[in-house]
């Protein structure tokens, strides 16, 4: 076999074909694994910004936490005001303190200020009074720990959409770890004087997030009494559910992309055991076929049984490894005939040449020079018949098959043999065809060939004043030629074997060394690298005599 393309390249690269058995991961496995996470992977991403369901559980809180410091506002201007001047009435500090710790106390993780029309604070609900008329400030509760695992995956996503674009949750105050923590308190100027332009219910929230990583949520409602702003309530309360529900949903996006990639992981080597490696076993089959070993059963009977792409590609190259083996035994037998048949009249002139050496008598030495010339020109055509053959195929493979119609053809052909008929005697060709013409796929020069080599060999053993019989007919998707003679016929046994290479039964009388027995050989060759078929059979009459011999040719017509 010819030393090239893929396979050699691979043999020379590797070892030997078991390699292939030793890749566990091969490039069509990551690629397959890349195709089938990628598309997870973006679709994690955009969930994992949450965006609008952070925004949602924001404004709830949001929400929720103005309508208490509402409550909290009114129950102080009704049960925390002086009101001995009218005009100017006034927050009771003690009233306001005590008050807004009893509001305060269905809230644990909530923290409400008072504070006067000036700024002052007068009351904190978290502020206590201890031993000695000590103040002490109780702070929130701790934010909840989720262990060393679970925090280290919140950092490394809050890392990772840090670095990718994405809308921040509402209207924050600061977001950084340097940011304010319970204490900060916002500009109560500033919110009365909103609130004085009649917007104090539209000013927006105070949400920050502190250096330990608490989401806090502060609005700031004022404490009128008869339409008279007598001070400002800020609730402060930490956003756990928040925080919380939002952890939730990442965890359980991150699970199920956990158990999405392990089912991609999964599906992506079954992929790969019923693609992949099937592709390498045939490319190991292959290589095992270009060293050799492959002459048969190199194909796994499991991949040919497929019914698939892949049992179609094994199919192809068992079907293709046969075709390769009978070709070169083919040749291989071609080589063995024509050695055989040449070293026949090699034989001769060989001993010829030695008798010639050895006898004087002139009339003895013309007749073995005759012998030496008939072998020459047998050596001659066979030369010239086998160089044909051989690149038969070469040409076929390079040709173009065309529309050809056969039926000026084998006009041509009728015309040529009356032109060229020496004796009255000589067989007379007819052609048989329709008017309209047959058109066949052929390569015209080819199947000029064909039709020459049978009407040759009907005319050499048509008897004298014999008719040749051509005859064309197109049907069932097949254009029938046939070539008919007046001849003593072929023995049933050698029906088939005439198309044999060097197959030789040669009319009497008949020059020796005139035929080299490849050209019913060719012939088939030809028609069958046209998709044809070509055939032999007896003609006989009504009593079941030979008649004489009907070659028939099909060809796919167009």
């Amino acid at each position: 076999m010819p030393d090239g393309g893929f396979l050699s390249g691979l043999t020379r690269r590797t070892t030997g074909p078991k390699r292939f058995r030793q890749r566990w991961v091969s490039p069509l496995l990551r690629r397959i694994l890349l195709v089938n996470a990628v598309p997870l992977a973006l679709l994690v991403v955009a969930l994992l910004y949450l965006d609008q369901y952070q925004n949602g559980l924001l404004e709830a809180q949001v929400t929720a936490l103005r309508e208490q410091a509402r409550v909290f506002a009114g129950a102080l201007g009704e049960s925390a005001v002086r009101t001995t001047d009218p005009d100017n009435p006034k927050l009771v500090p003690e009233v306001a303190a005590s008050l807004l710790r009893r509001l305060t106390e269905p809230t644990p993780d909530a923290q409400a200020r008072l504070y006067a029309a000036d700024g002052t604070m007068l009351a904190d609900s978290r502020q206590r009074e201890g031993p000695g008329g000590t103040i002490t400030t109780e702070p929130l509760p701790p934010p909840p720990d989720h262990g060393p695992v679970l925090r280290a995956i919140g950092w490394l996503y809050d890392e990772v959409l840090a670095l990718l674009p994405h809308q921040a949750p509402m209207t924050m105050v600061d977001t950084t770890p340097t940011a304010g923590g319970p204490d900060w308190q916002p500009n109560v100027k500033e919110e009365l004087r909103l609130n004085s332009t009649g917007s104090s219910n539209d000013t927006a929230p105070y949400i920050r997030r502190t250096k330990d990583n608490r989401l806090l949520v502060t609005v700031a409602v004022p404490v009128e009494r008869d339409k008279h702003t007598v001070g400002i309530i800020s609730l402060t309360r930490e956003a756990r559910e928040v925080d919380q529900s939002l952890f939730t949903v990442r965890m359980s996006i991150l699970a199920l992309f956990g158990m999405a990639l392990g089912i991609t992981v999964l599906l992506s080597w079954y992929l790969s055991l019923t693609i992949a490696r099937p592709i390498l076993r045939l490319a190991e089959a292959a290589a095992d076929m270009r060293e050799g070993s492959g002459r048969s059963g190199s194909v796994p009977p499991a991949l040919l049984m497929r019914r698939d792409e892949v049992g179609a590609l094994a199919s192809a190259l068992a079907d293709s490894s046969a075709a390769l083996w009978e070709r070169m035994d083919a040749t291989e037998r071609f080589a063995a005939d024509v050695a055989h048949e040449i070293k026949n009249p090699l034989s001769s002139i060989r001993s010829a040449i030695e008798t010639l050496l050895r006898i004087e008598d002139p009339s003895r030495r013309k007749q073995l020079l005759t012998i030496i010339a008939q072998d020459v020109v047998r050596l001659d055509r066979l030369i010239s018949d086998v160089s044909d053959a051989s690149r038969l195929d070469a040409e076929l493979s390079r040709s173009s098959i065309k529309q050809v119609d056969i039926v000026p053809i084998l006009r041509t052909l009728q015309e040529l043999d009356e032109a060229t008929r020496d004796d009255e005697n000589d067989p007379k060709l007819e052609v048989v065809a329709p008017a309209a013409g047959v058109r066949v796929w052929a390569v015209e020069d080819r199947l000029v060939q064909v039709l020459r080599n049978l009407i040759g060999n009907a005319q050499s053993f048509s008897p004298p004043r014999g008719r040749i019989v051509v005859r064309v007919r197109p049907g069932g998707g097949m254009a029938e030629l046939s070539v008919e003679d007046d001849g003593p016929g072929i023995p049933d046994a050698n029906l088939e074997h005439i198309f044999d290479r060097f197959y030789s039964e040669r009319p009497k009388g008949e020059s020796f060394g005139q035929h080299s027995g490849l050209g019913l050989s060719i012939s088939r060759q030809i028609v069958e690298a046209l998709h044809g078929q070509i055939s032999a059979e007896n003609r006989r009459d009504s009593a079941g005599r030979v008649m004489g011999v009907r070659f028939i040719v099909r060809l796919p017509v167009v």
